[in-house]
């Protein structure tokens, strides 16, 4: 997850950078109609006729937060969805889509899964049944799902060769402990090599029902006459059993100083993420705070890449982003530096990210973030398969439409004196957690510095202190 973020605040970086900053037209999100079907179904339906591509998915209220004692089951759940139906078997799913040049792919994540699919207008008549079919008759083939967890248990054994990989899923287990949102969503390699057919096929009975999923529709194509197809589609989706209550996925545990310390021997140097609570994706603070975290750390010209990188060479890209979920989220700094320069990394770091409230934000800096949030935000959710994945997002998070149909007002309406408000409330400052992953000896007095120290080994399997 760190590689991911640092390669998307280093991009989007250097393309602002290139160029200077144009004033954006207000973004609107484009019309779309809401049914529901009687069986429960959630469908979005949003006409684009500029180009004749359609996108649709399936988005399910189930994830890593639903595996309880066994992590990785809903990741497992939803890449088996795509290893054949009951009436096809893999390579012939596959064929069908490959032939016609279209994409289909599934997963999950912390509390949705999705399975997707991009394809021509012209074939939709063939491949949007098989979608169907994808989504409501998986086989969960025994041979083809051992295979698929095998790969899984080597990737898992892969990860923690690099900390950047997995410095995230540590972040998230020590703020959010045994708590649901806590649990890795790629699992473990003890958990994943246990699960077998049976958890897969249970896991999708349970959670795998149109009372707790949306088809989401975006392209070229007639409103009317697609909601009849997934009227005949998916109609006949029925769910057993009780539908799924909403649960307490937890709350980020920060009532003092922590660091965890996660010794990898053969390092030389320190990844670190710095941080606290964050937002919930509906907050309707949720887009000015894009606008400040911008100044922090998320551009190339930000305060963290300015000073741990540009200036002081500490590091080659440092970056904070607030990470949502539906319930909570948290906030994190990251970055990575030799192992000899941790304690000037971590102290240059927590000098900078105090400027919030020392120095504040003023009038000129604001309105620089500004202009480049407007200007990255809109070509975001262009083609069909960004507003499907936006739509489908705002299924699985509540999000209203006026998040995003007043972003350009929220932004313009942000003030320096409103920047200091938000800070104040939303940045953690007290009680800050820190995971280091690094060589422990090389680096063990400096994480005494900044609270109370855990230590784990990198090799152990899990992301949690083992128990002694």
């Amino acid at each position: 997850m760190k590689k991911t973020m640092i390669a998307v605040v280093m991009t989007g970086a250097v393309l602002g950078a290139a160029v200077a900053p144009v004033l954006a037209a207000e973004f609107r999100l484009p019309a779309f109609e809401t049914v529901k079907l009687p069986n429960g179904l959630t469908v979005y339906l949003m006409e684009r006729h500029e180009v004749p591509l359609i996108s649709v998915r399936a988005v399910v209220k189930a994830g890593a937060v639903n595996d309880a004692a066994q992590p990785g089951l809903s990741n497992l759940t939803g890449d088996a969805l795509l290893l054949g139906t009951r009436a096809r078997n893999k390579k012939a799913i596959d064929e069908a889509f490959d032939f016609r040049g279209a994409r289909l792919a599934g997963g999950a994540g912390a509390e949705s899964s999705t399975v997707q699919a991009n394809f021509a207008r012209k074939d939709a008549a063939a491949l949007l049944p098989l979608f169907a079919e994808i989504v409501q008759q998986p086989s969960f083939d025994d041979a083809e799902l051992a295979k698929l967890r095998e790969r899984k248990v080597i990737g898992l054994k892969q990860a923690k060769e690099a900390p950047r990989n997995v410095v995230g899923t540590y972040y998230r287990a020590m703020l959010f402990g045994n708590a649901p949102y806590g649990i890795p969503a790629s699992g473990t390699v003890g958990s994943v090599s246990a699960l077998k057919q049976a958890d897969v096929q249970r896991y999708y009975g349970q959670f795998y029902r149109p009372d707790n999923a949306a088809i989401v529709v975006v392209g070229d194509f007639q409103k009317d006459e697609m909601r009849r197809q997934i009227e005949s589609l998916f109609g006949a989706w029925k769910a057993t059993g009780p539908a799924p209550q909403q649960q307490d996925n937890g709350k980020v545990q920060a009532d003092k100083a922590r660091v965890w310390l996660v010794n990898k021997p053969d390092a030389i140097e320190t990844t670190f993420l710095i941080g606290g609570a964050g937002i919930a994706r509906n907050d309707a603070d949720y887009v000015p705070l894009q606008v400040l975290n911008t100044i922090l750390g998320g551009r190339f010209t930000s305060w963290l890449n300015d000073e741990l990188r540009v200036n002081s060479g500490l590091t080659y890209g440092a970056s904070s982003q607030f990470s949502v979920l539906s319930q909570t989220g948290t906030f994190a700094i990251s970055s990575f530096t030799a192992s000899v320069k941790t304690g000037d990394a971590l102290a240059l770091a927590h000098k900078t990210y105090q400027r919030l409230w020392d120095k504040g934000i003023d009038k000129a800096t604001l309105d620089s973030a500004k202009a480049y949030v407007k200007g990255q935000f809109p070509p975001r959710y262009e083609t069909g398969e960004q507003l499907a994945g936006l739509l489908g997002d705002m299924y699985a998070s509540d999000v209203g439409r006026e998040q995003i149909d007043n972003f350009t007002r929220d932004v313009d309406s942000l003030t320096p004196e409103r920047a200091k408000a938000l800070v104040n409330k939303h940045f953690p400052r007290n009680n800050l957690q820190t995971v280091l992953i690094g060589k422990a000896a090389d680096i063990r007095d400096v994480a005494k510095k900044y609270g109370d120290v855990t230590e784990l080994e990198i090799g152990t399997d899990g992301f949690q202190p083992v128990a002694k």
